[in-house]
C-alpha cells in the first residue's frame, strides 16, 4: 500500500484526502435544477402520499465526507440569488403539466439547505411562496445548521395568512452510530452532537428523517448487522419519524481508494435486501423505514432480476412489511427474507 492510499488519522488531512481524489466536476447552470420525481410514500399515519423529489443545484457542501458523490451534482461558486426559487417554481410548472396529486415536497440539494452559500437566506420569503400549497416539505442538512436559519424558514411557513401552513421535515445523515467509523466518515459530528440538533429541531416542532448506510466503509463485514440494528435504535432514539437506508456506493474517488486497500466493499443486492428486512423487524412500531430505491439497479445481475427485485422493495417502503421471497423472471435468482 503506498503513503497516498493509507486513509489519514486528522480531519484536514481527511478533507485532503477526499479532494485530491475527487474527478473533474461536470458543469451546472445553477438556474435549472437537475431533476424531479415523484414517488409514493408511507406516512405516519398509514395513507400513502405523492411526493416529488426535485434536485436542487447550488454552492458545494461545505463538509468533504469520505463517503458522498454528491459533490458531483454541484457548483463550485456561491448559489446567485433567486437561483434555489426559480428552480422550485420550475418543477412547480413541470410537476402541474405531468403529475396529480403532490401534496410533499422534498428539496435536495447536495449539501445543506441551510447553508447560506448553497441557499441565500435573502431566499427564503421566495422559497416559501414557490411551496404553497404543499402540506409538507423535506429539507437536508448537516446537524451543526440547525439553529437561526430553521427558525427563520419556520416563521415563514407558518406566516402568509395560508390556509394550512407548510410543515417542515429535516432530513440528517447519521449514516451509522458506529462511533470510529462515524468520526472517519469526516462528518465532523458525533453522536452527542447529533442528538442535540435532533432535540433542537423537535424543541422546535420539526420532524426528523435521518439517512443510514447500508454497508459503511470502516465497519467489519461480520459486525455490519448488529451496527445497522444499534444505528436504527440511535435514530429513533433522537426522535426520528423515519429512517432512510442508503446503500453505501463507491465512485467518488475517496472509496474507490478503500476498495484498493480493504476498506470498502460495496453491498450486493443480496446485503441490501438482508439489511432492508432486518430493519424492518427490528424497527416494527417505532416508526417508519424506507431503502433508497435511487440506482438499485446497477446492484442486480439482469434486467429482469431488477424490476421484479425493485417492485418488491418498493411494495415493502409502503407496506412497511417484509414480503415473501419471488423467483425472477429470467433465472433461479433469489432473494433474502
Amino acid at each position: 500500500m503506498g503513503d497516498a492510499e493509507v486513509f489519514p488519522a486528522s480531519p484536514l488531512a481527511r478533507d485532503r484526502y477526499v479532494v485530491e481524489r475527487r474527478g473533474s466536476r461536470p458543469a451546472h447552470d445553477p438556474w435549472r435544477h437537475q431533476g424531479v420525481f415523484v414517488e409514493d410514500e408511507r406516512q405516519d399515519d398509514g395513507t400513502v402520499a405523492r411526493v416529488a423529489a426535485v434536485l436542487l443545484t447550488g454552492r458545494d457542501c461545505a463538509w468533504r465526507c469520505t463517503m458522498c458523490d454528491l459533490w458531483q451534482s454541484t457548483t463550485s461558486t456561491d448559489t446567485p440569488a433567486g437561483a434555489i426559487p426559480s428552480q422550485i417554481h420550475d418543477a412547480r410548472r413541470t410537476l402541474r403539466n405531468d403529475v396529480e396529486d403532490v401534496t410533499i415536497m422534498k428539496l435536495y440539494n447536495a449539501g445543506s439547505f441551510f447553508d447560506p452559500r448553497a441557499v441565500p437566506e435573502a431566499d427564503y420569503p421566495r422559497v416559501v411562496e414557490a411551496l404553497a400549497g404543499l402540506s409538507r416539505v423535506i429539507v437536508e442538512s448537516h446537524p451543526a445548521l440547525v439553529g437561526a436559519r430553521v427558525d427563520r424558514l419556520l416563521a415563514l411557513l407558518k406566516a402568509d395568512g395560508m390556509t394550512s401552513a407548510t410543515t417542515l421535515e429535516v432530513a440528517m445523515g447519521l449514516e451509522t452510530a458506529h462511533p470510529s467509523a462515524l468520526e472517519r466518515l469526516n462528518k465532523r459530528v458525533t453522536f452527542a452532537e447529533f442528538r442535540a440538533a435532533a432535540a433542537a429541531l423537535r424543541e422546535r416542532g420539526v420532524a426528523l428523517r435521518v439517512f443510514l448506510l447500508i454497508g459503511p466503509p470502516f465497519v467489519r463485514p461480520d459486525e455490519q448487522d448488529v451496527w445497522l440494528v444499534r444505528s436504527i435504535d440511535a435514530a429513533f432514539s433522537c426522535g426520528a419519524s423515519a429512517v432512510s437506508l442508503i446503500p453505501t456506493r463507491s465512485g467518488n474517488g475517496a472509496m474507490d481508494a478503500l476498495v484498493r486497500t480493504g476498506g470498502f466493499s460495496a453491498p450486493t443486492i443480496d446485503d441490501v435486501e438482508r439489511s432492508f428486512a432486518l430493519a424492518l423487524h427490528h424497527a416494527a412500531g417505532r416508526g417508519r423505514v424506507f431503502l433508497d430505491l435511487w440506482d438499485l439497479d446497477r446492484l442486480s445481475a439482469c434486467t429482469s432480476d431488477a424490476a421484479w427485485r425493485r417492485g418488491r422493495l418498493h411494495e415493502m417502503n409502503l407496506r412497511q412489511v417484509v414480503l415473501p421471497p419471488a423467483p425472477c423472471a429470467a433465472g433461479d435468482h433469489r432473494v433474502v427474507e
